[in-house]
């Protein structure tokens, strides 16, 4: 191999701008002599079965010895706290104090009281501490999993169920016994996705994640804000509408609201408008200074402070109607196990928790970790997020995952380890030992403006929609089936159609590729699109045909017709022309032998009558023949008359007839002699795209032009050798490593002049 570099200099030395060039000469390489070149390993000796599963065994046992599983003990010991120490407390507090709001708040949207949002708050808080990777995410309540919870809560204990006949014949609603059922119903289906999380953690099934895109998940959070959202606005207009379920439920329900609009209550109306105001003043206040505060403006414990304390001395409750929150009682509730008699009412709504709540959790971990230079273990926090649930689901909490606003405030105030979760727990402690009983007149309408306000950052998430239309239309169209499907559909029905319609999504654009006819760069190897790059020049005879995409069984028919019109050969009328040419010719050859007996005897007739003439030198009125100057003879004897001409010139006459006709089918295809597939997309064959193949090969090489293929990974090779794909007439040596290579043994094989191999030739 022989290599040289060129640069321009200038007469100052190399030039700024210098170009490189190499050249390289060796012999052209097909598969059988590239295996030779490179010595390929026909056979990869790789572990038995028996050794798959004692290693499997070791390392699950070396996993437990060195307790990979539990990593907070491979990072405590290390833990400084001259370095991390004041950042983690200042950061511990910031997200312990949003914690209250959001706890009972979002516990709202779990129909379960607002102490259990306390609950979820801890527990889950101090397990992930243990076992999660993710320094910077904040595991605790958030918006979509509440409302998936509370939409299977209200399924399974509607409150239709707890209705009782009340004095003087009026109906009354049990509410302590709903909320007993609702806490029951959460905490099993707590329980469930929690164990699927560890299930598929321990499986390494962290990859499950991939299927849902940022499109996907963007448009089902912000379908599922839309939920939270209406969910909210009775309790902010303080009526009482009836509650739906299943398909077009948002749509019902903002009908229902629409009708009871008369009966708002009008005090409850004043407070949620003023909370609202004033969290909306504070957040934008907080966010155009965010450089300039230490903090940012704890304004959702201020509100819950005010709004409580507004309500305890205006008695808001008795004077004017106003709901509040209701007994909180002090101090932690004792575990207890789960009913599982709800697993089967729930299972597919635990199913669509889990892989949600990983995704968001995972999505998050791993932008931080991107940032600051750690790794985020994805099977790891699969299992750090189940056991989270687990242990949760016994402690009476709901499910959990990472909040975007609370990682941003654990980040953004100097928060370095998991230590910081930790300090929000006992924040979260503290409120729920000594101060729980504090917020018992809290109105629920101040909790409903502070989901409402802490979802901006969901809904702004439509600002994709623009950016989408002008970068990937197909994302486009992702989001906003998703988007659709969530609001319409409810959020599981919605999560199942998303994810079907992504994957169809890719199917089809597997299906419908784009493909191409590659032309050769004046002077490089490089061969381009003929259509994209004008320089691109097709080489007269070659076909060099290549797909954007793989060839598998749902394309691989579709590969093969825009072959046959990419290539302009039209093989089934070339085959038809070839057949009729076969017949045609089969015909004239038993005409030929017909007229050779008639010549022959005419012959025969005549050398008799040359004799007969000689030797008897006389004429015979009934007997005749005539021998013209242009070798013509006619014999008559009798009545009979019978002209031919030698059978030379018959012979070239039929020569002259074939060679016309058949120039007319050579004429057709003498443009394309060779067609070049380029495989280098392809990772691998199926049976079907093995047969599709094989009709590709043979019905060229029934009109006369040979195909190769370029590009082949060593698996596709392996693949097709299995598959009995090579044989006398397909060998391996139609098998190239480049493009180059094919073109110039195809070109060789035509036998070309020099001059005309040289505009191919490096």
């Amino acid at each position: 191999m022989e290599r040289t570099m060129n640069m321009k200099r200038t007469g100052m030395g190399v030039s700024e701008h210098a170009e490189a060039k190499f050249c390289v000469a060796r012999i052209i390489l097909d598969e059988l002599k590239l295996e030779e070149v490179a010595q390929r390993q026909t056979e990869i000796q790789g572990p038995s079965i028996k050794e798959k599963i004692c290693n499997s065994i070791r390392c699950f046992v070396g996993h437990w010895k060195i307790l990979t599983w539990i990593p907070v003990l491979s990072w405590i010991p290390r833990y400084s706290v001259r370095e991390n120490g004041l950042g983690d407390l200042v950061s511990g507090v910031s997200v312990g104090i949003m914690h209250l709001p959001q706890g009972m708040a979002y516990a709202l949207l779990a129909s379960v009281p607002p102490v259990f949002g306390l609950y979820t708050s801890f527990y889950p808080v101090l397990v992930y501490f243990i076992f999660g990777t993710s320094k910077h995410i904040s595991i605790g309540t958030f918006a979509v999993i509440s409302i998936m919870i509370g939409s299977v809560s209200e399924r399974l204990a509607p409150e239709d169920h707890f209705l009782t006949n009340g004095t003087n014949g009026s109906v009354v609603m049990d509410t302590e016994a709903r909320d007993v059922q609702r806490v029951k119903v959460a905490a099993a289906t707590t329980l469930l996705c929690g164990i699927f999380q560890v299930l598929l953690g321990l499986v390494r099934f962290g990859f499950v994640v991939t299927y849902l895109s940022e499109p996907l998940v963007r448009g089902y959070t912000t379908g599922a804000a839309t939920h939270v959202i209406t969910s909210q606005l009775k309790y902010m207009f303080g009526v009482s509408p009836r509650r739906f379920s299943g398909p077009l439920q948002l749509l019902y329900t903002l009908g229902e609201l629409g009708s009871l609009l008369p009966q708002t209550h009008i005090p409850t109306l004043v407070i949620s408008l003023v909370a609202l105001s004033v969290l909306i003043i504070v957040k934008v206040i907080n966010s155009c200074y965010s450089h300039k505060l230490l903090l940012p403006v704890p304004i959702e414990l201020m509100v819950i402070i005010a709004g409580t304390l507004v309500s305890h001395y205006t008695d808001l409750e008795a004077v004017n109607g106003v709901d509040v929150v209701g007994e909180i009682p002090s101090g932690l509730v004792p575990p207890r196990v789960p009913e599982v008699g709800f697993f089967s009412s729930v299972v597919g709504d635990a199913f669509a928790m889990a892989v949600v709540g990983y995704a968001i959790s995972i999505s998050l971990g791993k932008t931080f970790a991107l940032k600051y230079g750690y790794k985020v273990d994805s099977n790891q926090e699969l299992v750090a997020l189940g056991f989270s649930n687990v242990i949760g689901g016994f402690f009476q909490c709901y499910s959990v995952t990472s909040s975007l606003s609370r990682s941003l405030v654990q980040e953004s105030t100097g928060g370095k380890t998991q230590v910081a979760g930790v300090i929000s727990a006992v924040i979260v402690l503290i409120t729920v030992l000594k101060l729980g009983s504090l917020f018992e007149e809290l109105p629920t309408a101040v909790l409903s403006t502070i989901v409402f306000v802490n979802l901006k950052g969901m809904f702004m998430q439509c600002q994709d929609i623009p950016a989408l239309w002008k970068s990937n239309r197909v994302d486009l169209l992702v989001w906003l089936v998703t988007f659709l499907c969530t609001v319409l559909l409810n959020l599981d029905l919605g999560l199942a159609a998303s994810i079907i319609f992504t994957l169809l999504t890719v199917i089809f654009r597997t299906q419908r590729p784009r493909y191409s006819l590659l032309g050769r760069v004046p002077d490089t190897e490089l061969y381009l699109e003929t259509e994209s790059y004008k320089e691109a020049k097709a080489i007269p005879g070659i076909t060099i045909f290549r797909s954007s995409a793989m060839l598998y069984y749902a394309n691989a028919e579709l590969y093969q017709e825009a072959l046959l019109e990419k290539s302009g050969i039209n093989v089934p009328k070339l085959k038809k022309r070839k057949e009729e040419e076969k017949a045609k010719k089969r015909q004239e050859k038993e005409q030929e032998k017909q007229t050779g007996v008639l010549r022959e005897l005419a012959k025969r007739v005549l050398v008799s009558m040359k004799n007969v003439s000689q030797s008897v030198h006389c004429e015979r009125t009934d007997h005749e023949h005539i021998i013209n100057d242009n070798s013509t003879a006619t014999v008559s004897h009798g009545n009979l008359n019978c002209s031919f001409q030698p059978e030379q010139d018959s012979e070239e006459e039929e020569r002259d007839k074939i060679d016309t006709h058949s120039s007319s089918c050579d004429n057709v295809q003498e443009h394309t002699h060779s067609i070049i597939l380029d495989f280098t997309p392809v990772s691998f064959i199926d049976t079907v795209t093995l047969k599709t193949l094989k009709n590709i090969f043979q019905d060229f090489a029934e009109v006369d032009v040979t195909v190769y293929i370029v590009g082949c990974q060593v698996c596709v090779v392996q693949q097709l050798e299995r598959g009995g794909f090579f044989s006398q007439s397909v060998s391996k040596g139609r098998l190239f490593p480049s493009i180059h290579d094919a073109v110039l043994h195809c070109l060789c094989q035509r036998d070309l002049s020099s001059s005309e191999f040289a505009l191919v030739r490096l």
